[in-house]
């Protein structure tokens, strides 16, 4: 069973206070990049892996998608979800992505926005989802990206503008990173690029797009605390269609 951090009080309570889930997909600087991403969903069938507070499974319905089905492993998300969301055509369930077993070709677009980096078998979990799409179905997601997954060394010295000049420690070397963020422990698993490129290829997918989110300028004099994901790329974004 994956890591349930959400669920921990202390954890949930840093959490709930970001400006991505106080403000909606709005607060998420890279919601316009993932946008592009995204296929037209008017009709679609809709599953939202680790929908978290439900955001996006509401623009989903909102943008004309036929159903959505919302899972997460957090009591906390889906009760906040559900709270959150009044449409009949949007269904949200506690499940486990590491042991979720979707019903065969039943969706159009799989989508998830920063939950794959805790699954320790993406292979596993991708091969499902290529099960569950349609043929040419669509699986758009945003992961933490391996290099922000691999922190600075701890030996890394500065440059004279303050930026380090070792940026990565063990890149090379995948499996479980621990990180102390709203409370200490939380398991993450770091893959490279090649290895979630091949690993997606080797499912069944065609890669259609691959998006190393960067924020504008505009969005750095907005949040000056950004300005560090211009010199270290924090997400990936990828869109990939089954064969």
């Amino acid at each position: 069973m994956a890591q349930n951090i959400y669920d921990d009080p202390a954890f949930f309570a840093g959490y709930r206070q970001l400006p991505r889930q106080v403000l909606g997909l709005e607060g998420a600087p890279e919601w316009a990049a993932i946008r592009a991403l995204l296929p037209d969903v008017r009709g679609a069938r809709v599953a939202d892996l680790g929908c978290g507070f439900g955001w996006a499974s509401r623009w989903f319905r909102a943008e004309g998608a036929a159903s959505v089905l919302g899972y997460d492993l957090s009591e906390n998300m889906i009760a906040q979800a559900r709270a959150r969301t009044d449409d009949p055509a949007i269904d949200y369930r506690i499940a486990d992505l590491e042991a979720l077993t979707l019903p065969e070709t039943a969706f159009d677009l799989i989508y998830s926005a920063l939950t794959f980096h805790y699954i320790v078998d993406f292979a596993w979990l991708t091969d499902m989802i290529h099960r569950a799409l349609v043929p040419g179905g669509r699986l758009v997601f945003t992961i933490e990206h391996p290099v922000y997954m691999a922190p600075a060394h701890p030996h890394w010295t500065e440059d004279e503008d303050g930026r380090p000049t070792w940026p990565v420690n063990g890149y090379a070397d995948e499996g479980e990173r621990r990180t102390d963020w709203f409370a200490p422990g939380v398991v993450k698993q770091h893959r490279t690029l090649a290895t979630t490129l091949n690993t997606l290829i080797g499912s069944g997918f065609d890669l259609l797009r691959l998006d190393e989110f960067a924020p504008t300028e505009a969005q750095v004099a907005a949040m000056p605390e950004l300005a560090v994901e211009r010199e270290r790329p924090m997400m990936l974004l990828l869109s990939a269609r089954k064969r």
